[in-house]
């Protein structure tokens, strides 16, 4: 992947980092002429420290581009990971220096956690086979331009921090290298243990046999259970997401989204998809949905695979199923068992528009403006139970209306909704329709019923 033109200051033909002084880590103590801050700053200290990094943040993208293009001016070595290196390095340094100076200048947002940066960083690298010692070496020269850019704005401003203040400041930055630098080493370290363990290569061909129904095996069965390092205790699950228009997985990190809820997890990216292979702590998939929700920014569909490995394949169509019926509108991971209407009405547009019709009847074809008013009245009656009255108050109207609306929905339709069989057909035509959803959603708003509302509910 070419590199994209960025707008920062060229490097000076020495190596240095968008200035021309070169310093070195701030350092206090003897022979410095300068004395370390003892016991702690004061809450007005502490601010003025964080003010002064405050004021780097509208350069931050600039900043790190810089560091990004000396990188690979000092280190070829890391264009050897792949043509699109470039790019993923760009963005992480860029995420890195974001995060770390809203982390220096207080102005952090409290979902945002670094260690996870440092320990996904360390991870990834690991899996693009850069050496370790390059990438310690890239965090201290992010580390080493931060403070000459503090340094140099400093220059341009005398009363921005004070002298001692200033040392300070670059004290602690160096101090959170080292606790940036322990966390990756150690995140490098088990990733790399990880791969050596297991044959990435291996491991994603299992992966495609078993969405590919060669679970049906038992000689495939046995080996996949060997690469991937399962025994036939383990219980199974799929997880898949379609990969967005730009090609992004829904899932980052998908391997500590769910470390706290399976025991075991293996991830790939094949046809514009990306699934995976989860061992859930517990039968009940609720936990992993809920683990998975948190990190995705595009739909995610989980299903069980009854049998292990054999019924992967089905379970891989079901969970596919599952994230295609997820709307803008809805928690972005569901288990199929979860959204079993959706799917059904999802799986054959012809089928579905034939129970649409069937359904509905002559009420298909009625003018739009008066078949929503009679499609939501009907949703609602049905989300809440059959109950007119409790169907009234969500709807904002008169229980007689609901009651005159509904002789008009089964007079078109054909249909009772005391009949099973009638109502399962219209939940069904609501649920294609989307009608159902919406009132689903305005039932689970409803958070407090009234004495009344329940006796009425109790006597019809």
């Amino acid at each position: 992947m070419p590199w994209a033109p960025i707008s920062v200051k060229p490097l000076e033909p020495s190596g240095a980092v968008r200035k021309n002084a070169r310093m070195a880590s701030p350092s206090i103590g003897r022979g410095s002429g300068l004395h370390p801050v003892r016991g702690r700053l004061s809450a007005e200290e502490r601010a003025a420290i964080q003010r002064a990094w405050a004021t780097l943040i509208p350069e931050a993208d600039a900043i790190a581009d810089s560091i990004t293009l000396a990188l690979f001016e000092q280190d070829p070595d890391y264009l050897q990971a792949g043509s699109d290196i470039t790019a993923v390095v760009r963005r992480s340094t860029r995420e890195h220096i974001r995060l770390g100076l809203r982390k220096l200048s207080g102005t952090q947002h409290g979902s945002e956690d670094n260690t996870e940066v440092w320990r996904r960083t360390g991870r990834e690298r690991a899996r693009q086979g850069i050496p370790m010692e390059l990438v310690l070496k890239a965090y201290t020269l992010g580390s080493r331009t931060l403070w000459e850019e503090l340094v140099n704005a400093r220059g341009a401003n005398p009363g921005l921090l004070e002298p001692r203040l200033l040392l300070v400041a670059g004290q602690r930055l160096w101090h959170a290298l080292d606790a940036q630098n322990t966390i990756l080493v150690d995140s490098y370290r088990r990733e790399t243990a990880r791969m050596q363990q297991r044959d990435v290569t291996k491991i994603l061909a299992v992966l495609d046999g078993l969405r590919d129904g060669r679970g049906a095996d038992p000689s495939f069965v046995v080996d996949a259970r060997n690469t991937l390092g399962l025994t036939a205790q383990h219980r199974i699950a799929c997880v898949v997401g379609p990969l967005s228009e730009r090609g992004d997985p829904p899932l980052t990190s998908p391997e500590d989204a769910v470390d706290g809820v399976t025991s075991l997890s293996h991830w790939h990216i094949r046809d514009g998809v990306q699934f995976g292979v989860v061992c859930p702590a517990k039968a009940d998939l609720g936990p992993v949905a809920e683990a998975l929700a948190a990190r995705a920014v595009g739909p995610v569909g989980i299903a069980a695979s009854t049998d292990g490995l054999v019924t992967f394949a089905a379970a891989y169509r079901a969970a596919a199923r599952t994230a295609a019926t997820i709307g803008a509108g809805d928690t972005p991971a569901a288990v199929a068992t979860d959204r079993l209407p959706h799917i059904v009405m999802s799986a054959d547009d012809e089928i579905s528009d034939l129970v649409v019709s069937h359904a509905l009847g002559s009420l298909n074809g009625h003018p739009p403006a008066q078949r929503e008013v009679l499609l939501r009245t009907l949703a609602h009656v049905l989300a809440t139970d059959g109950s007119p009255t409790n169907a009234a108050k969500l709807l904002y109207c008169h229980r007689n209306t609901v009651i005159y609306r509904l002789h008009q929905v089964e007079e078109l339709t054909g249909r009772s909704i005391t009949a099973p069989d009638d109502r399962l057909l219209l939940t069904l035509a609501l649920v294609r329709s989307g009608h159902w959803a919406d009132a689903v959603a305005g039932v689970g708003a409803a958070t407090t019923v009234t004495p009344e509302s329940s006796t009425a509910t109790s006597a019809r």
